[in-house]
């Protein structure tokens, strides 16, 4: 699954902030852009593997945030981020009631990575790896205190575009894919740590915000601005630095392919 904008839509988002944006300092692969490009890559896995196992976008981004909170506790030198990815996928299907077996999760992950075979045997190799996706989904517990339950931004993102919606010309609306780059756009924030980093409110009105600028849609002008009016406590600086990661993510993204 590519859960990336389509390139259409990243030319007009990069039209309208890029060049805003600037350049990152520096070309030279430091640990840090080597670990963001790990995560980077983890995170598709688990997005992709999570499109075959059948699972809903908020048990996707469940794993995601797991994840990455995992990650802001432990070094990632000293696990496999992988199998950490794996215990994600399992433990996210309890949390968000969308279960899955972990033979199941464990013939995906291998049928990735390994495209022409055929599904694991139950043999010593597969009891070996479902125990240590079962022990790696008990340390991914202890690490995050067992506070694994987050909210998203997903069902603020749907208020909002059902509010605006309301605000725009049906015709514009209908011309410009605006929700369809919203949700992509948020999906693409779970690559990053910044799903972490802002609150849930706040990304889902970034995004919106992003999709809405890109295509040049216009809302009616108030007294105050329309993501004032939806969300009170977001500021145009919580937006901009939001889009700034994300822009930051999708340069990385075009480094490292």
């Amino acid at each position: 699954m590519d859960s990336f904008v389509t390139p259409g839509s990243m030319e007009a988002i990069s039209s309208v902030y890029l060049t805003s944006a600037g350049k990152r300092d520096g070309d030279t692969e430091t640990d840090t852009s080597r670990e963001m490009k790990t995560h980077f890559r983890v995170c598709r896995f688990i997005m992709e593997t999570g499109v075959k196992l059948g699972m809903r976008s908020v048990p996707v981004a469940t794993a995601c945030v797991l994840y990455h909170r995992f990650f802001q506790c432990v070094s990632v030198s000293l696990y496999e981020p992988y199998l950490v990815a794996m215990s994600c996928i399992y433990l996210a299907g309890k949390v968000e009631e969308q279960h899955l077996r972990t033979r199941d999760i464990i013939n995906v992950c291998h049928r990735y990575f390994h495209h022409s075979s055929d599904p694991l045997s139950c043999d010593s190799e597969f009891w070996d790896l479902r125990d240590s996706v079962v022990q790696c989904e008990l340390l991914v517990l202890r690490q995050l205190n067992f506070h694994v339950s987050f909210q998203h931004p997903h069902k603020y993102l749907l208020h909002y575009l059902l509010s605006v919606k309301s605000l725009v010309n049906r015709h514009a609306w209908s011309r410009t894919p605006v929700a369809e780059t919203s949700w992509a756009l948020l999906r693409d924030c779970y690559h990053g740590t910044m799903c972490v980093r802002h609150a849930p409110q706040h990304i889902a009105i970034a995004t919106l915000y992003l999709a809405l600028h890109s295509y040049g849609v216009e809302l009616p002008v108030g007294q105050r601005e329309w993501w004032q009016v939806l969300c009170e406590d977001v500021t145009k600086e919580h937006i901009d630095a939001i889009i700034s990661d994300l822009l930051h993510l999708y340069d990385m993204e075009a480094k490292w392919t």
